[in-house]
């Protein structure tokens, strides 16, 4: 195992890697730009030059040391990149000393030469790399007293990304991608040298499923979204870890906020699910439906009208209903993007009445899954459902069965979706209850109509397509979570006046699934205390052994636990994060 020293400290690394994977592995940052782990070296930008040499040796051939007995350090004439240099043993490096700072200064001092330096409209700003490094390794003045290059502005890649050229600082991270990991080479450098700028190729668009993963690909301000441009400022907002309930994939994300509405939903680094990526779809489809459309408060029908009721009429008149029904006329049908807790608990409410007919509705689409991260299973937790031992339904299937029952609970779905003969079965019954958090054709033909929290107002898990149990808290604002939502709001939503424009969104009255079956169980004599999600799961934990020895502390520090690895999870390594917020 080869031994180098980085700025005094001794390290011990794997042969093969190079200065900066080492320097990354033991916790120590050295700038850069163009590299990124998970693509080739290109070596474009150097901004990572260091210092490098070994330890002097006598005419004996014995190491140098000076009357202090410190190693004499005979330097290499030329700085070297850190990205592309390998280590070898017994080598010295020096990021920090006055040769290495004066090539940073330099470096920085080039790189801003001709950038527009537009941070107060550039959606980058608060999360750019140039930025930072411009306050933490520039000197802070130029030399450069000519005419900045001009270059083309708002060019469109594709149907998601914008690019600036002039922001751009031809790090190549984003031509990288497209050819390594989206596997759509159309972008490249093009009229190099001073006016050197990227392009699509001609009669081509880079519109891959993967092509926003350059927006925090890019260390500038560069690349941005369209979906997202202008909408707000990244300090005014709050960033929360969750997962996306796109596919079974189960990708980490964190979601936008501001004014208790999301705003943006990008990529957090977990190695073992979606490294550093996540798809389009993902990103621009996971979160209208939480912002729009949505149910507030419980109802229930009334002289052939949903009216609004409070919480514990409405928990006792659905009680009521179940009461009139045997177990075996009772049918539970789950969303397959129900959390394992609002699962678990709905299965012992099943029990508490004698049910055994508990399902989830099965949701493929093959066109959507690809060999990349796409999963044709677009429920988010498929495997949680198996898991706890609850059957799956195909959509074609559901009509028939709902003819064998009289009354159907249905938990976080839209089972109609313009199929008219399920929508004939539904309305024959004799009770349909919906616990729901957006309004569709299933709320419109139910007896009561119970307001859920979404993914992103909720805490919970979900087990991806590799029966990876995953924890996620909630982002979002409601009635039920304001008290533990504090610290988790952006400083606008926390601080602002009631007169502020980013006050107004809405704070709406919505529970967790499990809650509302709690509720109910509660009407019906099961006598539970669950206080949060976190007491299902322990519960969980103790009683089912493909969760044994699981908590959600340890979910997250591992970032995931397989099924029946609770007691050997797997280590999680080292986490580069390309793009983050610095708000100072």
């Amino acid at each position: 195992m080869p031994v180098l020293t980085i700025d005094g400290r001794k390290i011990e690394t794997q042969p093969g890697k190079t200065i900066i994977e080492a320097a990354l592995d033991n916790g120590i940052s050295i700038p850069h730009f163009c590299w990124h782990p998970a693509l080739s070296v290109a070596g474009n930008c150097r901004m990572c030059l260091v210092q490098v040499g070994s330890q002097k040796k006598n005419a004996e051939g014995q190491p140098e040391t000076d009357g202090d007995g410190n190693p004499v350090i005979a330097w290499i004439p030329k700085l070297q990149i850190a990205c592309a240099t390998p280590v070898t043993d017994g080598m010295y490096v020096d990021t920090s000393g006055e040769k290495t700072t004066k090539a940073t200064n330099a470096v920085m001092e080039f790189l801003l030469i001709n950038h527009p330096l537009d941070c107060p409209i550039c959606d980058e700003a608060g999360q750019c790399k140039l930025q930072e490094y411009a306050y933490r390794f520039s000197k802070g003045e130029s030399r450069f007293d000519e005419l900045k290059n001009h270059k083309d502005k708002r060019v469109q890649w594709g149907p998601e990304v914008m690019f600036d050229g002039e922001r751009c600082i031809s790090c190549s991270r984003c031509i990288r991608f497209a050819e390594e990991v989206a596997e759509q080479p159309v972008i490249s450098f093009v009229q190099r040298g001073d006016h050197v700028t990227i392009e699509t190729f001609e009669g081509t668009q880079f519109d891959s499923p993967y092509s926003m993963n350059v927006i925090e690909l890019c260390p500038v301000g560069a690349l941005t979204s369209i979906d997202f441009r202008f909408k707000a400022r990244v300090w005014d907002m709050s960033f929360n870890d969750s997962i996306c309930p796109g596919c079974s994939r189960g990708c980490n994300i964190q979601i936008g906020v501001r004014d208790n509405t999301i705003l943006r939903l990008e990529p957090k680094t977990n190695p073992h699910v979606n490294q550093y990526w996540m798809c389009d779809a993902g990103r621009n489809t996971q979160y209208a439906w939480v912002n729009e459309n949505r149910i507030s408060g419980a109802w229930l029908r009334k002289g052939g009208t949903l009216q609004q009721s409070d919480w514990k009429e409405s928990y006792s008149s659905f009680a009521a209903s179940l009461k009139q029904f045997s177990g075996k006329d009772v049918m539970f049908i789950l969303s397959g993007m129900a959390t394992n807790e609002d699962a678990y608990l709905t299965q012992k409410l099943a029990a508490h009445i004698k049910s055994t007919n508990v399902v989830f509705i099965e949701r493929n689409d093959a066109s959507f899954g690809d060999t990349k991260l796409r999963s044709a299973d677009r429920n988010a937790n498929s495997n949680g459902m198996a898991a706890l031992g609850i059957k799956s339904l195909a959509p074609t299937a559901l009509a028939s069965a709902l003819q064998g029952v009289k009354a159907v609970v249905v938990v976080g779905d839209e089972i109609i979706r313009g199929n008219e003969e399920i929508a004939s079965a539904v309305r024959s019954l004799a009770f349909v209850g919906a616990l729901s958090f957006n309004h569709c054709q299933t709320t419109e033909a139910a007896h009561a109509v119970l307001a859920t929290a979404t993914y992103a107002e909720s805490e919970g898990t979900f087990t991806n397509l590799n029966r990876r149990v995953q924890h996620f808290t909630p982002a979002i604002v409601t009635t039920e979570n304001m008290r533990i939502m504090g610290m988790k709001m952006s400083r606008l939503d926390k601080f602002g006046a009631h007169n502020d424009r980013w006050t107004q969104g809405d704070k709406r009255d919505c529970k967790q699934s499990w809650r509302i079956v709690q509720g109910i169980a509660n009407e019906l004599g099961a006598g539970w205390l669950y206080k949060s999600s976190e007491d299902i799961f322990n519960e969980m934990a103790l009683t089912l052994p493909a969760f044994k020895n699981m908590s959600y502390d340890m979910l997250d520090t591992y970032l995931g636990v397989a099924l029946d690895k609770g007691h050997a999870p797997e280590p999680v390594g080292i986490i580069y994060e390309s793009h983050t917020l610095k708000p100072n």
